[in-house]
């Protein structure tokens, strides 16, 4: 189904910006922030440094933004998105991005707000037994250079679409009718309609080449051992048609296929990439952050350390063909999956001049290698850790831990971690903890009831899908982070899963383990969300705040009358979830929405979205929003001005995008 609205495109002038970008060839800045004013890939650019030099907004006046225009999606479905995650593309004064239940493809006029063309494709079923039923994190754009623009999209149903960008029509020459159906050509039998494997992602295009992650269900509990397989494919941007397949579990006589002991590799499934990726179109290189085999917390039917599980792996571009890698987890069983896309980034290491890729991870670490060789930048120890009890289970000897950068998140789970505001409530934090296993980064998870232990207590995320931002003039990389609690309680279950172990829950992401709270208070102390700034050419830490307004339930908590709380900080995305919060660094300012919402000065509800002082981390601004932001803010300058668009939303309102710019 397509609708076109007012024929806006033709009016719309060329602006200076936007020739300067067209001078720009398309192999430059690949890691060094957006050209000429526009937005032209989810990350900002290729390199994903969600970087922009721009410096109309700056310190001064960001506090006096206004809204330009808002884009309300509750009408594009039968039913409200209350978690918006896109990252609008701006290109030729147009916005592109996935919106909606059916996660519809949108045009809008970048000074205007005004919807210009939208296109979803009816899968019927298809999309209403999909696993990742969002509305995507956004689109992926290609031209020739001579007038052909196209716009890439994955459906709910992982299907492919390709459009005219200025009519928003398939286009005829890609494809089937300007689809591709990602269930078939992948080199394993997947259900048309209940195939397990979809994406959120916003496709990737480098050159003629299209990039589609793979995605599925939460692994917590899954019903099977077996499962569909996450293999990443690539596309031709004109035709359409594969141009390689890399099997992320290894086939025989395939590089890692002896890191699968008992034929595992036939059976077990997901090893993904979910989120997004990278490429280098100087190298001719894309770097794909592949997450976890099945299942999240057991790997005992899939023995080894189970490449690529867990890796960052770096391809040719054209072929697909592995050129390195580097596993993060060995054996992975902790949810470890690498969230976001690597970041490129150019480092002076000790007077050396290095091209490297930075990967934050939900440990809590950065990852820094040579992005030609996959060298590490500063060494990687390979350290005992401890040995679990499950029954059947593989477990690993050592693990990899950077000497530098030190971490920016808590890991694991230690007793200095409990909540301190009072004495009385520290006490009853520790009693609670008492009930659970506790210990340093990769403590294995145990059986329920194991030791007199209700499960395993650890902190699972330090970065998320959002991932950092990096400002190439100074080498600082910034990432959000917030300290959540799960508690992994193992158990055999046959009625649910024919796997030995799954786990069965009791944990959550809301900052309080599941319920693991202090009269009402999180377990764990605050900050409960902070932005890190990192120099990655020292890999030391920079700075660290506290991101995020301190919750009502915290500051009009009884228990905590009269003391002076200072700002907490709070878990990112919608209503307190997982998703976690992105990042937008410009000529000066670091910029970021809060998740969740609180009760405003003006007496609304909503969130507000700061600046800080790139050098300092100080604040100096912030604009109140509707919502909390559920995808990462991207900014442009259009017409003189700059506009700043982020995606908010809550549990209680609608998705939206809201574009800022000075009066």
């Amino acid at each position: 189904m397509m609708r076109k609205a007012k024929a806006g495109l033709a009016g719309l002038k060329t602006r200076l910006y936007v020739a300067i970008a067209l001078l720009v060839p398309a192999t430059l800045g690949a890691q060094y922030g957006t050209t000429g004013g526009e937005w032209r890939t989810w990350g900002g650019d290729l390199g994903v440094t969600r970087y922009a030099p721009l410096d109309q907004i700056h310190a001064g006046n960001f506090s006096t933004l206004e809204v330009a225009w808002r884009f309300r999606t509750e009408n594009l479905g039968s039913r409200p998105d209350f978690n918006l995650q896109t990252t609008p593309l701006m290109i030729n004064g147009v916005l592109y991005a996935t919106a909606g239940e059916h996660r519809n493809a949108v045009a809008l006029n970048a000074v205007s707000g005004e919807l210009l063309w939208m296109h979803r494709l009816e899968e019927g079923r298809r999309a209403q037994l999909s696993s990742r039923r969002l509305s995507g994190r956004g689109v992926g754009y290609w031209t020739d250079g001579k007038g052909d623009e196209r716009i890439f999209y994955v459906t709910i149903g992982y299907q492919l679409v390709g459009l005219d960008a200025k009519t928003g029509h398939p286009l005829q020459d890609f494809g089937v009718n300007g689809v591709v159906d990602l269930k078939k050509d992948a080199d394993q039998e997947l259900d048309p309609v209940e195939g397990e494997i979809a994406w959120n992602g916003a496709p990737v295009v480098a050159k003629n080449v299209v990039l589609v992650g793979a995605a599925h269900r939460a692994g917590t509990a899954p019903r099977s051992r077996r499962n569909a397989k996450g293999y990443i494919r690539a596309y031709d941007a004109r035709t359409g048609k594969r141009l390689w397949i890399f099997h992320t579990i290894p086939t025989p006589g395939e590089f890692g296929n002896d890191t699968w002991l008992e034929q595992s590799w036939e059976y077990t499934g997901n090893t993904g990439v979910w989120t997004q990726m990278t490429v280098d179109e100087q190298l001719g290189i894309a770097y794909l952050p592949v997450e976890i085999p099945t299942g999240d917390y057991f790997g005992g039917h899939r023995p080894g350390n189970n490449l690529f599980g867990e890796s960052l792996v770096a391809v040719d571009l054209e072929t697909g063909k592995r050129i390195w890698h580097y596993q993060f987890v060995h054996h992975p069983i902790w949810d470890y999956d690498i969230p976001c896309a690597p970041i490129l980034v150019d480092l002076t290491v000790g007077g050396r001049k290095i091209a490297a890729i930075a990967q934050p991870t939900k440990q809590g670490f950065v990852f820094v290698f040579d992005r030609k060789t996959g060298a590490p930048v500063w060494p990687i120890e390979e350290r005992p850790v401890e040995k679990g009890t499950l029954p059947r289970e593989w477990y690993s000897p050592t693990q990899p831990f950077p000497t530098r950068p030190p971490p920016f998140e808590r890991q694991g789970f230690l007793a200095e971690y409990a909540i301190d505001f009072t004495p009385e409530l520290k006490a009853e934090a520790l009693a609670t903890i008492a009930k659970y296993k506790i210990g340093p980064i990769y403590t294995p998870p145990i059986a329920r009831g194991e030791g007199g232990k209700a499960g395993l207590l650890f902190i699972p995320n330090g970065a998320n899908w959002p991932g950092g931002s990096f400002d190439p003039e100074t080498g600082m990389l910034y990432v959000y982070s917030h300290t959540l609690l799960r508690v992994l309680s193992m158990v055999n279950d046959p009625k649910r899963s024919d796997m030995a172990y799954i786990s069965a829950g009791g944990g959550s992401e809301d900052g309080g383990g599941g319920g693991l709270a202090v009269q009402g208070l999180p377990l764990v102390r605050p900050p409960w969300g902070r932005i890190t700034a990192i120099d990655l050419n020292k890999g030391e830490i920079a700075w660290q705040i506290a991101h995020g307004e301190t919750p009502d339930a915290v500051k009009n908590h009884p228990a905590l009358k009269g003391l002076t709380i200072p700002r907490t900080g709070r878990p990112g995305g919608a209503g307190g979830s997982s998703g976690g919060i992105g990042t937008l660094v410009t000529k000066t300012l670091v910029i970021s929405g809060e998740g969740g919402t609180v009760n405003l000065p003006d007496g609304q509800r909503g969130a507000m979205l700061r600046a800080y002082d790139k050098r300092t981390g100080a604040e100096v601004g912030a604009v109140a929003m509707p919502g909390a932001q559920t995808g990462s803010p991207m900014t442009y300058m259009l017409g003189g001005k700059q506009y700043i668009v982020v995606a908010a939303s809550s549990s209680i309102r609608p998705g939206e995008l809201i574009a800022y710019k000075l009066p």
